[in-house]
């Protein structure tokens, strides 16, 4: 999807929202717990609500709630049905979820849309099995673009990340950290920019859209980049499964058909890249900010970390009871097929 399209999307969202309120039969309670400029609430969530508007005909809308509940506890408001849909990020609630970490492993130069539905069809064909979203219903997946380091004071090399304290989001991002020697500190996304402000953390492993989603141009003004990023974070949206039994049965198979699994996950990704793209323009444009780019010396070094957490990654994985390396190597298969 393009910028424009994008756009109309949104446009469509907003001019569009108070007719759609009226006529709908059914309208679909949306948790979020980023900031209101973050792309998710400014662009994803009201693409979906839009997706979901002109697949049912105006039957099913959407209302986003911002703030109800932190983001471990996102899964348990779906199942409890306190909110009929929200998204949650796999890595904030270790033991929970497993087979994600497949998805985030650093070493692969792609974009967020390709990753985002090349996971999808690995969910469908190989984790899916696991059932580790039981009690509510999985409708997309995405991962975000390359999560990079941003800190407050400049680095000018992988070496110079031992000894840090970085927040890190748990997962993979936080399996890196340790293979480079930095102190993790596990910080909710929203809290991150306090945490930097008050030097409670030296830096941040995040996507690249937090410049701007999180504001850390104004806390992290050094940025430095690895290709393929640190690690590459994975997020759900899911429904009570309830709310959608009770939805009648044409308006299911719209939502199945046109919208729900890859066209929601391929959008995600594709927001995402082009906040990234943004937050680089950003970085570059706000004084005091710098990028530094990992050097051949450094890219090298880091295939090892790669080949390491990998290898802890499968072996996590293959304790679940599925084969982690098919499921990864299907995984880069699609990649590769798009």
């Amino acid at each position: 999807m393009n910028k424009p399209l994008f756009a109309a999307l949104s446009a469509l969202a907003m001019t569009t929202g108070a007719a759609a309120f009226a006529q709908a039969e059914h309208t679909l309670v949306f948790s979020s717990w980023v900031p209101p400029t973050h792309n998710i609430n400014a662009q994803m969530l009201p693409n979906i609500i839009a997706m979901i508007e002109d697949a049912t005909d105006g039957r099913v809308t959407g209302e986003i709630r911002m703030g109800i509940a932190p983001p471990p506890a996102q899964m348990d408001l779906v199942l409890d049905g306190a909110v009929d849909v929200a998204y949650v990020f796999h890595g904030y609630q270790p033991g929970r979820f497993t087979s994600y970490k497949l998805v985030e492993l650093p070493g692969v130069e792609t974009t967020a849309e390709a990753a985002s539905v090349a996971y999808w069809t690995t969910y469908e064909s190989h984790l899916a099995s696991l059932d580790e979203h039981r009690g509510v219903k999985v409708i997309g997946l995405h991962t975000h673009g390359p999560g990079q380091l941003h800190t407050n004071t400049p680095v000018a090399d992988l070496a110079g990340i031992s000894g840090l304290k970085l927040r890190m989001p748990g997962g993979v991002a936080s399996e890196v950290g340790t293979a480079l020697n930095a102190t993790g500190i596990q910080v909710p996304a929203p809290k991150v920019y306090e945490t930097l402000a008050s030097n409670t953390a030296d830096g941040v492993m995040m996507t690249i859209d937090s410049r701007q989603g999180f504001r850390l141009t104004e806390v992290a003004p050094n940025y430095y980049e690895i290709p393929g990023g640190f690690f590459r974070g994975s997020f759900a949206y899911i429904m009570n499964e309830d709310v959608f039994a009770d939805l009648p049965e044409d308006l299911q198979t719209a939502l199945e058909d046109k919208v729900f699994g890859e066209p929601i996950s391929r959008m995600s990704g594709a927001v995402w890249d082009e906040g990234d793209a943004f937050s680089i323009q950003l970085t570059k444009d706000t004084e005091g900010n710098s990028i530094t780019q990992a050097s051949p010396e450094d890219i090298a070094s880091f295939a090892s970390v790669v080949d390491s957490v990998t290898a802890i990654v499968l072996e996590e994985v293959n304790a679940t009871g599925i084969d982690a390396d098919a499921a990864l190597a299907a995984f880069r298969s699609a990649l590769d097929a798009q």
